[in-house]
């Protein structure tokens, strides 16, 4: 039988050290969450400042009114790529109310405004990432021509170090997903991370999981 050299034998160790490395580097790669998709803001971002902006959309404070619609809640956790929780990022939340309508003067919607509805919400994650808030299922509503958006929620989100996003939430099931012009621009990875769970219910609410994963800020 040849013999090895003791040199070779430390040659080959080393190389078998590096594949090691280069094995568990493209493994790790392999396993790093594609950063939640871009989507645009749309026209209807508030322009009009209001005081409540709490994480509870159903009713504005001071109003004895409530908001029409069925109530969800919507919750989820922000992570990094790598999965580790991110704390304290802030969610600036966007939605059109049930009859489809956004609180906006230039919203071109026929549909009725629901005055109890709050449309807008401003939160923050806790310590371990983790977000909730309550509203009404979002109404489907015409962009331009034979277009129909379906139900969806607009989110922002910040945090200094991380990439800046802005994007859209859709629900599960929802037939209008399947033709959305901005939707199905998107990869099946990305379609699949910007459509939220249905995960059960809280009493009659149904809970919706959307977990966002950011981005590093690239120097």
């Amino acid at each position: 039988m040849k013999k090895i050299s003791r040199r070779k034998l430390i040659q080959l160790s080393l190389l078998g050290s590096v594949v090691s490395v280069l094995g568990s580097y493209s493994f790790a790669k392999a396993l790093a969450l594609i950063p939640t998709p871009d989507e645009t803001e749309g026209p209807f971002y508030p322009v009009k400042d209001q005081n409540d902006k709490d994480a509870d959309l159903t009713q504005i404070e001071g109003h004895t009114g409530v908001a029409q619609g069925q109530y969800i809640i919507v919750s989820g956790q922000v992570t990094d790529v790598t999965g580790c929780p991110v704390e304290n990022v802030m969610l600036d939340i966007w939605q059109a109310d049930a009859n489809g309508r956004y609180r906006h003067p230039r919203d071109p919607n026929k549909a009725k405004l629901d005055e109890s509805f709050q449309g807008w919400a401003i939160i923050q994650t806790d310590d371990k990432g983790f977000f909730r808030f309550k509203t009404v299922m979002p109404g489907a509503y015409p962009a331009s021509g034979t277009w129909i958006r379906p139900p969806h929620i607009h989110l922002k989100i910040s945090k200094p170090g991380y990439r800046a996003l802005t994007t859209q939430m859709y629900f599960p099931d929802e037939k209008l997903n399947k033709i959305d012009l901005l939707l199905n621009a998107k990869s099946a990875a990305e379609k699949s991370a910007m459509i939220a769970k249905n995960i059960g219910q809280q009493g009659n609410l149904p809970i919706y999981e959307y977990n966002i994963v950011l981005d590093l800020l690239r120097k």
